[in-house]
């Protein structure tokens, strides 16, 4: 039955490519499907523009949309073939830079996605977003005076930056200084009170101090607020519903990480702790 409906698929689509020629009304298409959520379909029109028109010196940008229609099929490999030939046309431009080096970071490759932002960060010494995205690559590789060096180059530039502060407090936790990391937390709380990746890391920081009452406040803020809930956020509520005896309710949320993703040997060994 699945082959059937593909094959029913590509028959309309191939009738919607049909009627619509040209390279201009191709791309037309792929945004029409992108905004409907249909990458599958997207894809096929980038791909078909390009074969109308391989010389087109707007391919770099078809390109990186080809990329990230593909980024969200889960198929990073061919999402990193096409944003590096995009590169190979438009090798310092900063939106596809950005996607490769986020896609590296998907793939975990540190690394390359360091490699990426060192170029972004050469071409434009106070891009703040390369800054804080190398700053928590460096916080995972344990380069931590790499990192410090990245954000208070942020806060230096604007000390009300929020990144800056935000991977500061980030930087501080990683570090075991939790009394410095929670003044910024909850600094930035106050500030930013709707902020979900603000309550999830400092939940996390409660989690670390034993303060899993605290930790559980925060997370069922986030997973009020949001609709798609991360592995990485499932398995810090199941590590504090553990702590406090919750076993049963923390196996559920492991068991949910583990499906969207997340490492199956971790999660094994925290099932065994439940049972």
């Amino acid at each position: 039955m699945g082959r059937i409906c593909i094959l029913i698929f590509s028959f309309f689509l191939c009738g919607e490519l049909a009627f619509a020629q040209t390279y201009e009304e191709m791309v037309k298409k792929s945004y029409e499907y992108s905004d409907a959520g249909d990458w599958p379909a997207a894809e096929e029109c980038l791909k078909a523009a390009m074969r109308l028109e391989p010389a087109n010196r707007l391919n770099f940008a078809l390109l990186t949309n080809l990329g990230t229609t593909q980024r969200r099929q889960g198929k990073p490999e061919d999402a990193l073939i096409s944003y590096s030939a995009a590169l190979a046309q438009r090798p310092h431009d900063e939106l596809i830079l950005l996607n490769r080096a986020e896609l590296y970071t998907e793939m975990d490759e540190t690394d390359k996605a360091i490699y990426d932002y060192n170029t972004l960060i050469a071409n434009d010494p106070a891009h703040e977003q390369a800054r804080y995205n190398r700053g928590l690559l460096y916080i995972k590789t344990r380069e931590y005076l790499l990192a410090q060096t990245d954000f208070e180059f942020i806060i230096d530039a604007d000390k009300d930056a929020f990144w800056g502060r935000f991977g500061y407090a980030i930087l501080e936790k990683a570090r075991g200084n939790y009394d410095d990391s929670e003044t910024i937390f909850n600094y930035l709380a106050d500030k930013y009170p709707d902020n979900r990746r603000i309550l999830e890391e400092r939940a996390e920081l409660y989690f670390l101090t034993k303060r899993n009452g605290r930790a559980m406040t925060d997370l069922n803020k986030v997973f009020a607020a949001t609709t798609a809930p991360s592995a990485e956020l499932y398995m810090l509520r199941g590590r504090v519903k553990l702590a406090q005896y919750e076993k049963e309710s923390a196996a559920v949320d492991f068991k949910k990480a583990r499906d969207l993703g997340y490492d199956k040997e971790t999660v094994d060994r925290l099932l065994k702790e439940s049972f």
